[in-house]
C-alpha cells in the first residue's frame, strides 16, 4: 500500500512538472542575410495557441510546456520546428528561403501569383518602408521606392493632390494610374499609411486584367488584417513634429532694391525715385514675414488586430493634423481615418472577408499659383514697404510702378477665408467559395460613396485699385455627392497534370457605376462684412446675373475578363489575358473595346543545364506585350447638352438662359496604350543581391484629346461651351529600369541593406491630327502665345520660345545682327540676343524653337538602412536628371523686386553676357526664351530615421512586445542648381506641367515618434 501512495505521489509531481509553463521568446531572422522577418506565424504545434513576429523580428509567448514544438512559417520560407526543453528562455530562430516559394506572393489582380513565377513588370513596396518613410500621403512613399514610378507634388501646402507617373506621360488627359484598394477602386490619397501593408505596383501589359482602367498602370493597394490563431495585437504609433519652409528665395534688401530702381529708371531717362537711399537698411524681408517656423504637425494611430483559427480581425483609427508653413491654420489640413477588417471561415467551403474605411479631412487653402497667389506677391512687392502703416492696418502697394496684380501677401492671408470638409466610406464585401475540387467561385461588392461641402468668403476690400478689390461682400458655397460601386465574380480553376503541367484559369465579369451630383450658389452681401456670418442664407444682395449651378451624372461600364496561366516545373511560364469592356462614355457603335496581353517566362537557373551556380543563385527572363483602353475623359463627349449659359433678349428684356455646352463628337472611341515589357530577374551571392532590369515601349494610340480648335461659326468662346475631344494623337515613351538591392549580416551586432534604382526615359509624340499639328499649353507673363506644346517629333509638354546667344555689348553688334524689332523693341547694348533660328534675317515669331523639356531624362532613387544592435538608421533619396523648368514668378513691372542674381546684370560693355541691363524702357528681355528656362536636375535627401528599440526583455516587464523611440527628418535637402522653391513641382498638365509660377514649397519636418506594441 505504502508503495502505492509513493507512486500516486511520483505521478501528480510528474504531472505538476509537466504542467510548469516557460516563457519563450526570442528573435526570427533570415538565413544568411541575418535581416529580422516580421509578422511570422509561430504556433505551439497540435494547439490553437501562437503568436506572430513583431517589426524587429521578435515575439514572446507565455506559458509553454516542457516538450511542446513550436511551429515557425512564413510565406517564401521553410517551416521550422523547435523542441521546448527546461532550458529554452531567449531563441535565435533562422528561417531558410523555400526554393520551391521563391519570395512572397504577389498580388496581381483578381489573384496573386509566387514571385518567382510573375512575368510582368512588377515592384512591391512593403509596410517596413512605410513605416520608416512616415508619409502624410502615400503616394510619397514610391517616390524613390518604385523604379519607373515619378511622383511629383502640385503643392506643398498640408492635403495638396500628389501626381503620379508610371513610365512618363502617355497623353495630354488623364496621366495618373487606377488604385485598387483590396479589389475594389478607390483613392491612394486618402489612406491612413499605417493601415497599408503593400503596395503593387503593375508598370506594363499585366495590367491588361482591367482593361479600361489599367492603361497608365494600377496600384494595387492591400491593407493589413489579423493573423489566423494570433494573441490579440495592440499597436499604436504616434509621432508629433514642426515645419518650416525648406528654401527662401534671395531677394534684394531695400539698400540694394532702391539702387537697382534708380539704375533702372536713369537708364529710362526718369528720374531718380529714391534720391536719397541713406537709412533704407535692409528693409522687410517678404518671405520672412509669410512663412511661418515651428508649425505643428501631429500624428497618432493606433490599430488592434488578431486571429482564432476561423476568425481574423483587424481595427483601427488614425488622427493627422498638419498646420501649413505660409498660413499657419489658413492653410491647414486634418484627416481621421477609422478601418474595420474581417475574415471568416464560415465552412470548410466558403470564407468571407471584409474591410471598411470611413476618411474625414478638412483643409483650408491660400491661393498658391499663378500671379495672384501669396508667394508671388511677397517675391514681388518691394522690400521698402513696410507690412504695417503707423495705424497699424495693412500697407497698401502702389499701382505706379507696382501695376493691378502686386498686393501685400499679409493682407492677403488676413483676407482669405475658405474651408472645405470632405468626407468618404468605402470599402468591399467579398466571398470565396470552393464549388469543388481546384475550382473557387469569388465575388466582391466594392464601394465608394463620398460628401463634401465647401465654402469660401469674398471680404469686401480695397487693396487701393488693384484686381483683388472686392466692392460687394460674396459667399459661395457647394454640395457635392460622388458615388460608384463595382461588382466582381469570378472563378478560379487551378489543376495539376503529369509531373509538372500546372494550369489556372480564371473567368470573371465586372459592373462598375459611378454617379452622383453637385449643387453650387453665390449670395452677396455678407452681413457684417465677416467670415462669421458668411452663409447664402444670411445674403440680402440680389445679382441680374445667375449665381447657382448643379450638375448630376450616371456613367457605367460593363466588363468580361478572362486569363489562363501555364507553367512546366516552374520554369517555363505562360499567360494570356483578355477583357471586354463597354463605356458609356463612348456613342453606339464605340462603346465595346476589346484588349488582349501576353506575358511569358523562364526561369534559366532551373535548367539542368544550369548547374549550381555560386555566383547568380536564380535567374528569370520575362516578357509582355499587350492592348489596354482608356476612357478617362469628360462625361458624355459624343452628344449635346446644354451645359452652357447665355443671355437672351426676350420680350425687350435681357433673360438668361442655357446654351450648349461641348460640342459633341458621336465618333469618340476607345484611346489604346500598347505596351512591351522584356525583362531579366537575378539573385546573386546566396541571395543578398537582387537585380531586376527592363526593357519597355509604351506606345499611346487615338489619344483622346479635349478643346480641338474647330470653326468659330460653330462657337466654344461662350460660358460653359468647349471645343469637342477628338481622337488624335499618337505619344510613345519608351526607357529602361534596373533596380539592385543588396541585404547582409555581417554580425550579430550588425546588418544592412541597400537599394539603388534608376529608369531612363525618351518620351515623343509621334501623332496630332488636330489640322494645326500641334497642340498648345501653359502660360508665361501676361498676354504672351503659350510657352508649351505637344508637336510631332517633339516630347509631350516641351518648350517653344526663343533662343538666347548672350548680350548685345554695344551697338556695332546690334547693327550685325538680324533686327528684333518684330519682338516689340529695338534692341540696345545690355539687351537680351536671340538666335535668327530659320536664317531669315529677322527675328520673329518664326524663329521659335525648342528650349527645354520638363521631362527628366532618368530618375533614381538610393535608400539605407543599417541596423547595429538596438539601434537603427534609414535614409532615403530621390534623383531627377535633365528635367527643364520655367521660372514664370518673376514680374515684370518696374518697380517689383528682383532677385540677387541681377547684382550680375549688364552695366556697361563686358560687365556681363548673361544677365541683361534694367531699365524702364521699353524691351524684348521679357518675351519667352531660354533666359527663363533653367536645368532644374536635382538630388533629394527625402527622409533620414534615428530609432531605438529598447530590449525585449524590459520591454516584457512593462507587458509590452516592442517599444521603439525615433527621431527623423523628412525632405531634409535638395541639391539643385534651379533657382525656384521646388525643382519637383509641377501642376500637374501635361502641356505647361513645368512651369514655376511660385511653388508653395515642400515643407521640412522635424519629428520624433514613438512605437508600441501589447
Amino acid at each position: 500500500m505504502k508503495s502505492n501512495y509513493l507512486l500516486i505521489i511520483f505521478l501528480f509531481l510528474s504531472a505538476f512538472g509537466y504542467a510548469q509553463g516557460y516563457d519563450i521568446g526570442g528573435v526570427v531572422k533570415e538565413t544568411g542575410s541575418g535581416l529580422p522577418i516580421p509578422s511570422v506565424n509561430i504556433q505551439i504545434k497540435n494547439t490553437n495557441k501562437g503568436t506572430t513576429s513583431d517589426f524587429d523580428g521578435r515575439f514572446t509567448i507565455k506559458g509553454v510546456s516542457s516538450g511542446s514544438t513550436l511551429v515557425f512559417s512564413y510565406l517564401g520560407f521553410k517551416n521550422f520546428e523547435y523542441k521546448v526543453t527546461s532550458t529554452t528562455m531567449n531563441l535565435s530562430i533562422s528561417l531558410q528561403q523555400d526554393s520551391k516559394t521563391l519570395d512572397e506572393v504577389v498580388v496581381i489582380g483578381y489573384g496573386s501569383q509566387k514571385k518567382r513565377q510573375v512575368t510582368g513588370a512588377v515592384s512591391v513596396v512593403d509596410s517596413k518602408t512605410l513605416e520608416i518613410l512616415k508619409p502624410v500621403k502615400i503616394e510619397q512613399a514610391l517616390q524613390g521606392t518604385v523604379s519607373g514610378v515619378n511622383v511629383t507634388t502640385t503643392s506643398g501646402a498640408p492635403g495638396a493632390a500628389l501626381d503620379i507617373r508610371i513610365r512618363g506621360i502617355a497623353t495630354n488627359g488623364q496621366n495618373g494610374p487606377t488604385t485598387i484598394i483590396d479589389g475594389y477602386v478607390g483613392e491612394l490619397g486618402l489612406l491612413n499609411p499605417n493601415d497599408v501593408e503593400s503596395i503593387t505596383v503593375l508598370k506594363d501589359a499585366q495590367a491588361a486584367i482591367y482593361g479600361t482602367i489599367g492603361a497608365n498602370g494600377i496600384i494595387l493597394v492591400t491593407t493589413k488584417s489579423g493573423k489566423k490563431n494570433a494573441k490579440t495585437k495592440i499597436s499604436l504609433n504616434t509621432y508629433t513634429g514642426f515645419q518650416e519652409t525648406s528654401r527662401t528665395l534671395p531677394t534684394l534688401n531695400a539698400t540694394e532694391y532702391a539702387l537697382l530702381l534708380n539704375e533702372s529708371y536713369a537708364n529710362g531717362g526718369k528720374a531718380l525715385p529714391y534720391p536719397n537711399v541713406s537709412g533704407l537698411g535692409k528693409g522687410t524681408n517678404w518671405q520672412n514675414e509669410v512663412f511661418k517656423t515651428g508649425v505643428p504637425i501631429i500624428s497618432h494611430d493606433l490599430s488592434i488586430s488578431g486571429g482564432s483559427d476561423k476568425v481574423t480581425y483587424a481595427v483601427s483609427g488614425s488622427h493627422l493634423d498638419q498646420e501649413g508653413i505660409i498660413g499657419g491654420g489658413k492653410s491647414g489640413f486634418l484627416r481621421n481615418t477609422a478601418r474595420v477588417s474581417l475574415g471568416a471561415d464560415l465552412s470548410e467551403k466558403l470564407k468571407l472577408k471584409t474591410n471598411v474605411i470611413y476618411t474625414y479631412f478638412n483643409r483650408k487653402s491660400l491661393n498658391e499659383n499663378g500671379l495672384a497667389s501669396v508667394l508671388f506677391n511677397a517675391l514681388n512687392i518691394p522690400s521698402t514697404l513696410t507690412p504695417y502703416n503707423s495705424n497699424g492696418d495693412f500697407t497698401l502697394a502702389p499701382t505706379t510702378g507696382l501695376g493691378i496684380e502686386i498686393i501685400n501677401p499679409l493682407a492677403q492671408i488676413a483676407n482669405t477665408y475658405n474651408d472645405y470638409n470632405f468626407k468618404k466610406l468605402n470599402g468591399n464585401f467579398g466571398l470565396d467559395y470552393k464549388l469543388f475540387k481546384d475550382f473557387v467561385l469569388s465575388s466582391s461588392m466594392g464601394f465608394n460613396t463620398s460628401n463634401s461641402k465647401s465654402r469660401s468668403f469674398a471680404k469686401q476690400v480695397n487693396y487701393g485699385g488693384k484686381v483683388f478689390d472686392v466692392a460687394r461682400s460674396s459667399v459661395s458655397q457647394s454640395a457635392i455627392n460622388d458615388n460608384d460601386y463595382s461588382f466582381d465574380i469570378y472563378g478560379t480553376y487551378t489543376k495539376k497534370l503529369g509531373e509538372g503541367h500546372n494550369f489556372a484559369a480564371t473567368i470573371g465579369n465586372t459592373i462598375y457605376k459611378q454617379w452622383g451630383n453637385g449643387l453650387f450658389a453665390t449670395g452677396y452681401d455678407v452681413p457684417n462684412n465677416s467670415w462669421d456670418f458668411a452663409d447664402i442664407s444670411l445674403t440680402t444682395g440680389i445679382l441680374n446675373a445667375k449665381t447657382n449651378g448643379s450638375y448630376s451624372y450616371d456613367e457605367r461600364r460593363l466588363s468580361y475578363f478572362g486569363r489562363a496561366q501555364y507553367d512546366y516545373k516552374g520554369k517555363y511560364l505562360l499567360s494570356a489575358m483578355i477583357r471586354r469592356d463597354a463605356s458609356t462614355k463612348f456613342g453606339p457603335g464605340n462603346k465595346i473595346g476589346y484588349f488582349p496581353s501576353f506575358t511569358a517566362g523562364w526561369v534559366i537557373s532551373d535548367e539542368g543545364f544550369y548547374g549550381e551556380s555560386k555566383f547568380i543563385n536564380f535567374m528569370k527572363l520575362r516578357g509582355s506585350y499587350g492592348t489596354l483602353g482608356n476612357d478617362q475623359i469628360p462625361n458624355n463627349g459624343y452628344i449635346s447638352q446644354l451645359t452652357g449659359e447665355a443671355t437672351y433678349v426676350f420680350d425687350g428684356a435681357l433673360v438668361n438662359g442655357s446654351a450648349s455646352g461641348q460640342i459633341p463628337n458621336p465618333d469618340l472611341k476607345w484611346e489604346e496604350a500598347r505596351k512591351f515589357d522584356v525583362g531579366l530577374d537575378l539573385k546573386l551571392f546566396n541571395d543578398k543581391v537582387s537585380i531586376v532590369s527592363d526593357y519597355f515601349i509604351d506606345t499611346r494610340a487615338d489619344l483622346l484629346i479635349p478643346n480641338i480648335p474647330v470653326s468659330g461659326i460653330i462657337g466654344i468662346s461662350a460660358p460653359g461651351a468647349s471645343a469637342p475631344t477628338v481622337n488624335a494623337g499618337t505619344v510613345r515613351n519608351s526607357g529602361f529600369e534596373f533596380s539592385i538591392d543588396y541585404k547582409n549580416k555581417f554580425s550579430d551586432n550588425f546588418s544592412m541593406s541597400a537599394a539603388y534604382n534608376v529608369t531612363f526615359l525618351e518620351n515623343k509624340v509621334l501623332e496630332v491630327n488636330n489640322g494645326t499639328g500641334f497642340i498648345e499649353g501653359g502660360s508665361f507673363g501676361v498676354g504672351q502665345p503659350a510657352p508649351s506644346r505637344m508637336e510631332v517629333g517633339q516630347p509631350i509638354g516641351y518648350f517653344y520660345g526663343y533662343k538666347t546667344d548672350g548680350i548685345f555689348q554695344n551697338q556695332a553688334e546690334i547693327d550685325a545682327h538680324p533686327s528684333q524689332l518684330a519682338l516689340g523693341a529695338n534692341a540696345a547694348p545690355g539687351d537680351i540676343r536671340y538666335v535668327d533660328v530659320n536664317g531669315d534675317n529677322v527675328i520673329d515669331v518664326k524663329d521659335r524653337t525648342n528650349i527645354g523639356d520638363p521631362i527628366p531624362n532618368a530618375t533614381m532613387g538610393f535608400n539605407l538602412q543599417l541596423n547595429y544592435k538596438n539601434l537603427d538608421f534609414s535614409a532615403y533619396t530621390f534623383a531627377s536628371v535633365g528635367n527643364d523648368m520655367v521660372r514664370n514668378y518673376e514680374r515684370d513691372v518696374t518697380d517689383a523686386n528682383h532677385f540677387r542674381y541681377v547684382l550680375d546684370r549688364w552695366t556697361g560693355e563686358g560687365t556681363s553676357n548673361s544677365v541683361p541691363r534694367v531699365t524702364t524702357s521699353s524691351t524684348a528681355n521679357t518675351v519667352f526664351s531660354d533666359y527663363f528656362v533653367e536645368d532644374a536636375s536635382y538630388l533629394r535627401i527625402q527622409n533620414i530615421q534615428l530609432g531605438y528599440s529598447l530590449n525585449p526583455k524590459y520591454a516584457e516587464k512593462a507587458g509590452l512586445t516592442k517599444l521603439r523611440l525615433y527621431a527623423g527628418v523628412n525632405n531634409l535637402y535638395t541639391f539643385t542648381k534651379y533657382k525656384g522653391y521646388d525643382p519637383g513641382a509641377s501642376n500637374g498638365a501635361p502641356i505647361g506641367g513645368g512651369i514655376d509660377y511660385g511653388f508653395y514649397p515642400i515643407p521640412r519636418t522635424y519629428m520624433v515618434g514613438l512605437n508600441i506594441n501589447f
